[in-house]
């Protein structure tokens, strides 16, 4: 019957056996165990805290990302609305230039036109003149080829010259 009911000596020496072990087990390996438990338990905490510390920084870095590309944009717009002023005031300035080379131009042109017109009045003019002058000869070189008509001539140059 020996394990179905146990005797006073086995279980004596079994009791006494397992004290040994656990006095054993809880001097050398129970101390160690708990003392990696707990390391273990401190290295996990501090692993959570990193990582919060990082998840914290993540979201700070993306805020401040998110705020640099805001910034970025703004100024990029802003470069933009410069760039699309400065095209415009060009153009502008391209136009009023354009403006007052034109009216440069014609105003040129029209003193051109005016002085080669007084130029041409002044030839015609003097062709006139010549004209006149041949004409005037070969008429009176035929009317006053008589004394009494260049006479008479004479005198009405006179009262004409009076009158005036």
């Amino acid at each position: 019957m020996g394990l179905v009911s146990p005797d006073y000596g086995t279980i004596f020496w079994m009791v006494l056996a397992f004290s040994v072990v656990f006095f054993i087990l809880r001097k050398f390996a129970w101390g160690p165990v708990l003392k990696m438990l707990k390391e273990r338990d401190q290295s996990i905490e501090k692993a959570l805290l990193s990582a919060n510390d990082a998840r914290e920084g993540l979201s700070r870095l993306k805020s401040e990302h998110e705020k640099m590309l805001q910034e970025a944009h703004a100024q990029r717009d802003l470069l933009i609305a410069e760039a699309r002023q400065i095209r415009e005031q060009l153009i502008s300035k391209a136009r009023e230039d354009a403006v007052l080379e034109t009216a440069k131009v014609f105003e040129n042109a029209q003193r051109q036109i005016e002085t080669e017109k007084l130029a041409a009045i002044a030839e015609i003019r003097q062709q006139v003149a010549s004209l006149s002058v041949d004409i005037a000869e070969k008429i009176l070189k035929r009317e006053l080829s008589d004394r009494t008509q260049q006479e008479k001539l004479i005198k009405e140059q006179l009262s004409d010259l009076k009158l005036n």
